[in-house]
C-alpha cells in the first residue's frame, strides 16, 4: 500500500498538469464540431459548407491588398482569425431537421465561455436565431451563429480573436450571413 502512495505521488503532478490542460483546451475551444450535421445533406435541396482552417484564411488575407481602405480592413481582420466555418442547409418541406441536431451544436455553446448574445424567436414565421460569442477573458476568441427556421437549419463558427467592429465587413462573405449585430458600445474611462 505504501508503495502505491509513493508510485501515484511521484506520477501526481504529471498526471494533473495533463487533466487540466485538456480540461482548459475543451472548456475554451472556440471551434465548434459540426461534421454530426453531415447527415442533413441527404435531405437538403442545398448544402454550403465551408471550412477556411487558419492556413487557408491566412492565404486568403493575401488577397486583400491593402491598397482599398475596405480591403485593408477585411485583412486585418481576417489575418487573426483562426478559421470560419459554415453549415447551411436548405430543405424543400418544413421539419426535416430534428431537434436532435440543433441541440448537438446547442449543447456545445452552454458554458465553457460562451455567452449568448442576441436571441431571436418568431412565433409566427418559426425562425430562431441565437448569436453567441466566446470569452477569454477580456477579448472575444469565438462567434457562433445559430439559424433553425421552419425550411433552413444554419450554424456559423467564427474562430479566433473578433472585433465586432470590424466583423460586419465580411458579412456576405466567406459564407458568413448577414448578422446585423449591433454597434460595440463605447469604452469608458473607469
Amino acid at each position: 500500500m505504501n508503495k502505491l502512495f509513493r508510485t501515484f505521488f511521484k506520477f501526481a503532478p504529471a498526471l494533473l498538469l495533463l487533466i487540466g490542460s485538456a480540461a482548459a483546451a475543451m472548456g475554451q475551444s472556440a471551434k465548434l464540431q459540426l461534421d454530426q450535421l453531415d447527415v442533413l445533406a441527404n435531405r437538403a435541396s442545398e448544402t454550403v459548407d465551408v471550412k477556411l482552417d487558419e492556413h487557408l484564411m491566412q492565404t486568403t488575407a493575401k488577397f486583400f491588398s491593402g491598397k482599398d481602405s475596405d480591403d485593408a480592413e477585411i485583412r486585418d481582420l481576417i489575418k487573426n482569425v483562426k478559421g470560419i466555418y459554415v453549415k447551411s442547409f436548405s430543405f424543400e418541406k418544413e421539419n426535416e431537421y430534428s431537434s436532435a441536431e440543433i441541440e448537438s451544436v446547442m449543447s456545445q455553446l452552454r458554458g465553457g465561455g460562451w455567452s449568448k448574445i442576441i436571441g431571436v424567436t418568431s412565433k409566427k414565421d418559426g425562425d430562431n436565431v441565437d448569436v453567441y460569442l466566446l470569452s477569454i477573458g477580456d477579448q472575444i476568441g469565438g462567434l457562433a451563429v445559430v439559424s433553425a427556421e421552419p425550411k433552413a437549419f444554419t450554424v456559423v463558427n467564427v474562430v479566433g480573436p473578433i472585433d465586432l467592429e470590424k466583423l460586419s465587413k465580411i458579412e456576405g462573405s466567406f459564407g458568413v450571413p448577414f448578422l446585423n449585430l449591433p454597434p460595440a458600445k463605447p469604452k469608458t474611462g473607469k
